[in-house]
């Protein structure tokens, strides 16, 4: 079952969020500090611990690394205390946590919530795959400073293939994708390699765009991302070449169709025009605007459709650069 809802108050840079999800993409666009990857890995840790059986509030701590690991301090900045709580829905299945710079962790609805277990992923704008031998050992034995998203995405990209022939959507998927990055990927120990017609080259000497989609073919093939799991993604367009954007997006859009729940962080305009472009008539895409309101505080705008998206700094941005660039042409016209 997909995410139903998000509800978040006084939690990190949120005052009280009340966000609800389309059950197909859902795109979060926004200024920088308005929250869109806080958003994420709230859901994302949700998602995680309904299938490790771990505690929520304690992989809210191990996601967000708040300093000395105390979880107070992913309450909202203010005088006094005051308590936090973040609550994620799937239909009636809710999980909630409450805690204050005071008080310790309340975890609510942990037992129903894990009945129903739902595979998830989180991928960071770093990224882990050419870093990847001798990584996990190193977390599980030692108190490294690095968020538990990055242990979690190495667990998935290992997983071995699943047993029988792909079926057509899968494979459609995969052959896109193998044509995108010139291979296959696979790994010899704990060593990514793309392999082609030159043999195998290591992850390390691969560019870090193409990297993620080869771990976006790694954990298609491997039957992490089926129907009814949920995808996250922060900054898909980091380190790659615009003309791949197209190619991206056409896996989101089919990953969706085949019941996959996508999430995106993005501040790239051409993200944001390949799906409007490339979307049909039964896509489930739904655009999410978090901005500051006039008190402050962040608040979330939604819409279905790219040319309902009020405050987008993105298209804001590009329009200013369109009419600087017009203003130049025609100051140089009249020396």
């Amino acid at each position: 079952m997909t995410i139903t809802r998000v509800k978040l108050e006084r939690f990190t840079a949120f005052e009280s969020l009340d966000f609800r999800p389309s059950p197909g993409v859902n795109v979060l666009v926004g200024a920088n500090g308005t929250g869109k990857t806080h958003l994420m890995k709230a859901a994302y840790a949700a998602c995680d611990v309904s299938k490790t059986g771990a505690d929520f509030a304690e992989k809210l701590v191990r996601v967000f690394m708040p300093s000395g690991g105390a979880i107070g301090r992913l309450v909202k900045r203010r005088q006094g205390s005051s308590e936090c709580r973040v609550g994620v829905s799937r239909g009636r299945r809710q999980l909630r946590a409450s805690f204050s710079t005071a008080a310790p962790a309340a975890v609510r609805g942990a037992l129903r919530w894990k009945e129903e277990p739902v595979e998830s992923v989180y991928i960071p704008v770093k990224e882990m795959l050419a870093n990847a031998p001798g990584f996990r050992s190193l977390y599980e034995q030692r108190d490294i400073h690095f968020e538990e998203i990055y242990r979690d995405i190495l667990d998935r990209a290992y997983l071995p293939a699943m047993r029988g022939p792909a079926p057509p959507e899968r494979k459609k998927l995969l052959t896109i994708l193998r044509g995108t990055i010139g291979g296959r990927v696979h790994f010899i120990g704990e060593e990514f390699f793309l392999r082609n017609r030159q043999g195998n080259l290591e992850f390390s000497l691969l560019a870090e765009g193409m990297r993620k989609l080869g771990l976006l073919w790694l954990l298609i093939q491997n039957g992490t991302m089926l129907q009814g799991s949920v995808l996250f993604w922060d900054e898909p367009e980091t380190n790659l070449n615009p003309k791949l954007f197209g190619s991206v997006i056409e896996v989101l859009l089919e990953l969706q169709r085949m019941g996959v729940q996508v999430f995106i962080a993005t501040h790239d305009y051409v993200i944001l025009k390949e799906l409007d472009l490339q979307k049909k008539e039964n896509d489930e895409i739904v655009f999410h605007v978090l901005h500051r309101a006039d008190d402050g505080e962040i608040a979330c705008h939604t819409s279905r459709s790219y040319l309902g998206i009020r405050r987008n700094a993105i298209a804001e941005a590009f329009t200013d650069l369109y009419d600087r660039e017009v203003e130049r042409s025609l100051s140089g016209r009249g020396t």
